[in-house]
């Protein structure tokens, strides 16, 4: 996949006074950037003819069938792989996919019942598999170190590639580009084919998976590493929530397109084998100027005039969306807010928009009956310009029974933490800074290192966390939902309602956030979801003892 010529160098990173990037890039200033935090990044240009938005139909990624339903458990096997795959109408484009398609194909599980996924590696470089918001045993969250080899990756020294140089099986030795070296100890490595467990004990909610590969996710995910995973219950289904048809997983996400078909990506390395890291301009996120809805480019879809529930995700690397449903003659649709990252809120938020950043997932209901038969709907992104102001459009086609409702209470199990729980506060800084590489972006001041343990908190442990960040940051925590407190020393806004995992900090912003530390102990981590920040060093350890 060669990178496009044609390059948006929007060098607008809002760093203030962070180190060798603000020489880089040029800078704008934080304030500029809270109300445009898009431009956290800088924009690719497709080399190729686009489609008219609102042509494609929207495609509903397929649920996957499991292989085996044996003693209480689901069984699932998913083989990545390259494949040739259909965005832009008649254009064909090279991908890495689990099973070929892009999304990957949907996981749809019920609480409590585990599930156990075996993938078969058959791309060109190791990888690792994370379940985003799952609540997983460490051995299966998908550790960056933790690799899945392809077949023959193998060297008779019991070396494995990873990055620039190898990871000893025994020793954990990585020697990256940069030319310093990290150990990882606890590394495991597999060859082929790898388990991944979840036992799925956890809120009904939607979830993602995508590559988690040290160095090496931003690239994996833009290549098409990623899929859904919805976890359902009883008393969800019993709430009379749109269902069926009228329930929509929307992944967004953003790309670009080399004049061949293939996508653009300004990656140091093309192959993802040796050299980590993306082109100078792009240090803060790379931004795609084709806004795709679950792999079709601004699709449409045909609706009942009735009530609709969309699962909204942002899996983009880097870029924000601020969405607001627009009628014809210019009126906004309430979206009703239900859901969070970690499942439903515990009574319905209603907003005309609301801003939603890398890995961050929305739970909406809209309402289609007010609107003409004929009438198209469309999403639009407040924070994009140009082609990316558009992301998918709805049409409504006929008059419908509609028997779904918006109880006014939600869910009663989200959890009831107070500050005075909280045997401890820590703080922590997401900003840019120097690695041993060069320019990168930073925990408290450090670049990631896996055998550094960052945090170290007990099993059930309640904690308050004071997050501050430089520029837009969507920090994800894994194994645990947290509750959003304060912003800055104010309340919360409304679309923090509810269990979150992704909070996306706004420039000089403090968040203060409050979680409890159960479920599992091992090591888990803690890091930007900015994918191309992630790979540059900001991520960090957090181990459960």
């Amino acid at each position: 996949m060669r990178n496009s010529r044609g390059v948006t160098r929007r060098r607008a990173l809002g760093i203030g006074g962070a180190l060798g990037l603000m020489a880089a890039t040029g800078l704008t200033s934080a304030a500029a950037l809270a109300r445009r935090p898009s431009l956290t990044g800088a924009q690719l240009r497709s080399d190729l003819p686009l489609p008219l938005p609102f042509q494609v139909p929207l495609p509903v990624p397929a649920v996957l069938t499991p292989v085996g339903t044996s003693g209480g458990a689901d069984r699932y096997e998913i083989t990545q792989r390259e494949a040739s795959v259909e965005i832009l109408p008649g254009v064909t484009t090279p991908m890495w996919t689990y099973d070929g398609t892009f999304p990957g194909p949907t996981i749809e599980s019920r609480r409590g019942r585990p599930v156990t996924v075996s993938h078969r590696n058959e791309l060109p470089v190791p990888t690792v598999v994370h379940l985003h918001g799952g609540r997983t045993p460490a051995a299966s969250d998908g550790y960056p170190t933790d690799l899945l080899l392809p077949a023959g990756r193998q060297e008779h020294s019991m070396h494995v590639e990873h990055g620039s140089g190898h990871m000893g099986r025994g020793s954990g030795h990585m020697e990256h580009g940069s030319g310093h070296g990290m150990h990882d100890p606890r590394a495991v490595v597999s060859e082929l084919t790898r388990d991944y467990t979840f036992p799925l004990d956890q809120r009904p909610a939607l979830l993602w998976y995508h590559d988690h590969r040290m160095d090496f996710t931003a690239p994996a995910i833009w290549r098409g590493l990623a899929g859904l995973h919805i976890v359902r219950d009883d008393a969800e289904d019993a709430l009379g929530l749109p269902a069926g048809p009228r329930e929509l997983p929307l992944m967004i996400a953003d790309r670009a397109f080399a004049a061949d078909g293939g996508l653009a990506y300004p990656a140091l390395d093309p192959t993802l084998r040796v050299r980590p890291g993306v082109r100078e301009p792009y240090l803060a996120g790379v931004l795609g100027d084709v806004i795709l809805v679950n792999g079709a480019p601004w699709p449409v879809h045909e609706v009942d005039a009735a009530r609709h529930r969309l699962r909204i995700l942002n899996a983009s690397n880097a870029r924000h969306y601020e969405l607001e449903a627009v009628t014809g003659d210019g009126r906004r649709l309430d979206l009703v807010q239900v859901g969070a990252d970690q499942g439903l809120l515990a009574a319905p938020v209603v907003h005309t928009l609301f801003p939603i950043a890398p890995a961050e997932r929305y739970d909406v209901v809209v309402d289609f009956s007010g609107v003409p038969i004929g009438g198209l709907v469309r999403v639009v992104n407040r924070l994009g310009s140009g082609r990316t102001r558009d992301v998918m459009a709805f049409r409504v086609a006929r008059k419908a029974a509609d028997d779904s409702r918006i109880p006014r209470a939600l869910s009663a199990d989200l959890p009831a933490w107070r500050r005075s729980d909280a045997v401890r506060v820590r703080d922590f800084a997401f900003r840019a800074g120097q690695t041993h590489a060069g320019h990168g972006w930073l925990i408290g001041g450090l670049p990631f290192d896996p055998a550094r343990t960052d945090v170290t908190t007990r099993l059930g442990d309640v904690e308050v966390w004071r997050l501050v960040a430089d520029v837009h940051h969507p920090v994800h925590l894994h194994l645990v939902g947290f509750r959003v407190l304060s912003r800055s020393g104010r309340q919360p806004l409304p679309h923090d309602a509810g269990l979150k995992d992704t909070v996306s900090l706004r420039p000089g912003e403090a968040v203060e956030i409050i979680t409890r530390f159960d479920g599992y102990r091992g090591r888990y981590l803690f890091h930007c979801h900015n994918a191309e920040h992630e790979d540059m060093g900001m991520m960090a350890n957090l181990e459960i003892v």
